[in-house]
C-alpha cells in the first residue's frame, strides 16, 4: 500500500505543456516492465532522450536546479489518454508526490489517488502563475492535504479535493483497504446471507 500522505514539502518544477498524455509520461514500449522500483528511468522517456537513447539533459527534471523536485506544476489536461497506472508509478518513483494542474485525465486522477500521488486542481491562472514562479527554480511549496492549503511561506492558496480521495491519501489506502474500512460491516452481513455452499469454507465468516 502507498505511504500515508498528509503534507508535501519541496521544490516545484514547471512543465510547460498542456494535454500531456499517459503515453508521453510512460511510453507504451515499456509497459511490460512491472517492477515499480526503477520506473523513473522510463518517465517522459521520449522527451528526455535523443535518437540514440541517451539522456540529453534538456528536459526540466534532468536540469540540476530541479533535481529532487517533489511537486510538478503542469498545464491543462495532465494525464489524459489510455489507462496506464505505470504513469503514476513512474512519477512517484522519481520522487514526485504532487502534481498541480488546472485539469487531469479522469483515469489518471483516480489511479493517482490509489498510489499516493496527490493531484491538485487549481484555476488556470493560478496554475500559470505558479509555473512562472517555479521556472526560477526557487519556489518551494508546502501542500497541506489535511487542511487543503498550498503555501509558499508568505501566501496561501486553497484547493478542493473529493472527501474519499482525501481519506485514501491521508491513510495510505489502496482499493482493498478503502473498501474494507468503509464497507466491512456490509460485506460481513452479505456473506452471512449468502447460502453457505456458495462461499468456500475458508472464506466463511466466523
Amino acid at each position: 500500500m502507498p505511504e500515508p500522505l498528509r503534507e508535501v514539502i519541496g521544490k516545484a518544477c514547471p512543465l510547460e505543456a498542456d494535454d500531456v498524455d499517459t503515453d508521453q509520461i510512460f511510453p507504451a514500449q515499456f509497459l511490460k516492465v512491472i517492477e515499480r522500483r526503477g520506473m523513473e528511468s522510463y518517465l517522459f522517456y521520449g522527451l528526455r532522450h535523443d535518437e540514440r537513447g541517451h539522456v540529453h539533459g534538456r528536459f526540466v527534471l534532468d536540469r540540476p536546479e530541479f533535481r529532487g523536485a517533489r511537486i510538478f506544476v503542469a498545464g491543462k489536461n495532465f494525464g489524459i489518454g489510455s489507462s496506464r497506472e505505470n504513469a503514476v508509478w513512474a512519477l512517484t518513483d522519481s520522487g514526485i508526490r504532487c502534481v498541480i494542474a488546472s485539469s487531469f485525465g479522469d483515469i489518471f486522477y483516480n489511479n493517482a489517488s490509489k498510489n499516493g500521488l496527490l493531484c491538485v486542481r487549481l484555476p488556470n491562472q493560478e496554475v500559470i502563475d505558479l509555473r512562472v514562479r517555479a521556472a526560477s527554480a526557487n519556489l518551494t511549496l508546502s501542500i497541506d492535504l489535511a487542511n487543503q492549503i498550498i503555501s509558499d511561506g508568505k501566501t496561501t492558496l486553497a484547493f478542493e479535493v473529493e472527501p474519499y480521495i482525501k481519506e485514501r491519501l491521508l491513510k495510505g489506502m489502496d482499493d482493498v483497504a478503502f473498501t474494507l474500512e468503509n464497507y466491512e460491516a456490509e460485506i460481513t452481513e452479505y456473506e452471512r446471507r449468502v447460502p453457505r455452499f456458495v462461499i468456500p469454507r475458508s472464506a466463511r465468516p466466523s
